[in-house]
């Protein structure tokens, strides 16, 4: 037996523009260690795996990896997960929306034309920042603290600090450290000239393995809280476009939708670039180690 797995590039604006994402479709016998063994051979900021639903209402399970952790949630392998369960077949419960089943709980998407959008989750924490919290910000963007123009927690999961710049321009500029001792997940902001394809420029600067500061093509996360932050704060009051990873040579656009209550829905296209399949994963699975009692005398 083979499993399928496809490899997706979210948030894209034509091929090979957005964040990519591995989607294996299956894995039910796996246990975390095997799923996070997998995810670090693949080597893309995270791999998702595909399961049966199990609670009421969800349309299917995604587990969501990092390299080094499991995620509760996370917006493109959101996006890339439904595309991938749709196009293998998947058929949802209900004709307008699709359900994912996660760590952060049920989260509906639903289908836009050409794209897929999901549901914003509440923030986990919210709220400003204090005095050294935004002295800390300014030193990890190598910017001084007066050009921060606001700054505010925007959690629903990967701990993002949202940090508004004067324009998007200013956004594009900032050369962030390269290592850092504390972990940090900071997404920067900034204003487009009103007018033009984009309205707003968005980056993310987050921690990873062995304190090395990565920044990300595109985060649906963090544009998901990105999206409610400025909403609350009357910055925004109706649909707008992102965008993400111009400073990587990626072309990432999301599209942010408001309904009449308020709930940010967070959008973009999903295209999948590549197929194959991975030999029978329960193969896989790590074989325990024997308790020290039961070895050979000597070896």
């Amino acid at each position: 037996m083979t499993t399928p797995f496809s490899l997706v590039d979210v948030f894209h604006d034509g091929p090979f523009t957005g964040n990519p994402l591995a989607v294996v479709q299956g894995g039910r016998d796996l246990d975390t260690a095997t799923m996070q063994a997998i995810t670090r051979w693949f080597n893309l900021s995270e791999t998702v795996f595909l399961l049966p639903p199990s609670v009421a209402g969800a349309d299917y399970h995604a587990r969501i990896f990092t390299l080094d952790r499991e995620l509760p949630f996370a917006g493109h392998p959101t996006l890339g997960a439904c595309h991938a369960w749709l196009a293998a077949g998947g058929v949802p419960a209900a004709s307008d929306r699709i359900v994912q089943q996660c760590g952060a709980g049920l989260i509906p998407i639903r289908p836009e034309g050409d794209r897929l959008a999901f549901a914003a989750p509440p923030l986990l924490r919210s709220g400003p920042v204090d005095a050294e919290t935004r002295a800390q910000l300014a030193a990890a963007l190598r910017i001084d603290p007066g050009a921060i123009v606001d700054a505010a927690w925007a959690d629903n999961g990967p701990g993002w600090i949202a940090v508004l710049l004067e324009s998007a321009e200013a956004v594009l500029a900032v050369e962030p450290v390269r290592h850092a001792d504390e972990r940090i997940e900071i997404g920067l902001i900034g204003a487009h000239p009103a007018g033009g394809p984009v309205d707003w420029e968005i980056r993310t600067i987050f921690s990873g393995a062995f304190g090395a500061v990565i920044e990300d093509p595109v985060t649906g996360s963090f544009n998901a809280s990105a999206a409610q932050w400025l909403y609350d704060s009357g910055r925004v009051t109706g649909s707008y476009v992102a965008a993400q990873g111009t400073r990587l040579d990626r072309r990432g656009r999301i599209f942010v939708d408001y309904d009449a209550g308020g709930q940010a829905w967070i959008g973009g296209r999903s295209m999948t670039i590549a197929e194959g399949t991975l030999p029978g994963l329960s193969a896989l699975a790590r074989p325990a180690l024997r308790p020290a009692s039961s070895r050979s005398p000597g070896r």
